[in-house]
């Protein structure tokens, strides 16, 4: 007769995800996944392949969540006001409720090298789908009439991925007195939403 699987593999990324998020990929060791997600390492290997095996489906994770909440940008009343709410979100509240202020996907970007090239890329790759999604968001504004109609998707897409990765790493390596929320608001008003 086969084991049965004695793990919720959601609950297992979930927290993952979130040590990774909070340590990094090389500061996360065997012992901490063990101790955290409550796994030996054999049933780790088993299940995931590898430490890497596990930490690409928490990169994964980590990007749906955010894809997951802009594609609900769309269809809200004004997908302009809902992506800034995404984005003051992922500033501002992540400060104090997430395992670290810093984008996962960037974090990861920033530290690992060529010795992890299929991570790096898989890192890379998830980002670039999450700015194809704020061009989604742009889209679904220039339909609601709130931005010009010649404005380009993609480079505002671009332009918001910059101004949150910017404002994300400025907040961390600044005190909590900055008002974030104005720096937004800012963001916002100097976006080329009508170019």
């Amino acid at each position: 007769m086969a084991k049965t699987i004695k793990y919720d593999r959601a609950a297992v990324v979930e927290k993952a995800t979130n040590l990774y998020w909070e340590k990094g990929f090389h500061a996360t060791s065997m012992r901490n996944l063990q101790d955290v997600i409550d796994m030996r390492p054999g049933s780790i290997y088993a299940c995931f392949g590898s430490k890497e095996g596990l930490f690409k489906e928490a990169l994964q994770h980590y990007a749906a969540m955010s894809l997951q909440q802009l594609q609900a940008c769309k269809s809200a009343p004004s997908p302009i006001n809902a992506l800034k709410a995404f984005i003051k979100i992922a500033v501002i509240e992540s400060q104090q409720v997430a395992p670290s202020g810093m984008c996962m996907l960037a974090k990861t970007i920033a530290e690992l090298t060529d010795a992890n090239a299929d991570l790096l890329a898989e890192a890379k790759r998830l980002l670039r789908d999450v700015e194809a999604e704020f061009a989604e968001v742009i889209k679904a504004a220039k339909a609601h009439n709130e931005i010009s109609e010649s404005a380009d998707p993609e480079q505002l897409a671009r332009y918001i991925q910059i101004q949150l990765m910017g404002l994300r790493t400025y907040v961390r390596a600044n005190d909590s007195s900055i008002p974030m929320a104005e720096l937004i608001d800012e963001m916002f008003a100097n976006a080329p939403f009508n170019a």
